[in-house]
């Protein structure tokens, strides 16, 4: 008798492993590089950019390569439910800063959204992004 409610609690406790490492699963892991093109002005070569994420609970850090000639840290980063947000505060000609707002959704080792690009005359312009993990 005792070993058939032994091998019941290992059945359970197993079961909760199974489901536990499953639901871990689903939450995804953004932690990385992720890689994609930005389009060419009118049509041009695009331009490579690379971003590195680390997550801390909710809270995502990280920088930004390829949007100009330097590295640039990320705002308001965040990830929950597989969702990605954070902002992107580059310096343009004359010294203006300009504001990208991204937001995503990560499925694998693919992050796809929009960004929302602040522009002259406060009028804003949106497109798609799409980000591949890099395997470096």
């Amino acid at each position: 008798m005792l070993s058939r409610r032994m091998f019941c609690v290992a059945v359970c406790a197993a079961l909760v492993g199974i489901s536990t490492a499953a639901f871990a699963a689903d939450k995804g892991d953004i932690n990385g590089t992720w890689k994609w093109t930005n389009p060419g002005r009118g049509g041009g070569q695009g331009r490579e950019v690379s971003l590195k994420l680390k997550q801390d609970g909710d809270k995502l850090t990280g920088t930004i390569t390829g949007l100009g000639s330097e590295s640039i840290d990320i705002k308001d980063g965040k990830f929950k439910d597989n969702e990605v947000s954070f902002s992107v505060i580059r310096k343009g000609r004359n010294g203006q800063e300009r504001t990208s707002k991204y937001h995503g959704k990560l499925d694998g080792d693919t992050i796809k959204g929009k960004v929302e690009n602040e522009g002259r005359n406060g009028i804003t312009q949106e497109r798609d992004w799409q980000a591949k993990r890099s395997k470096d």
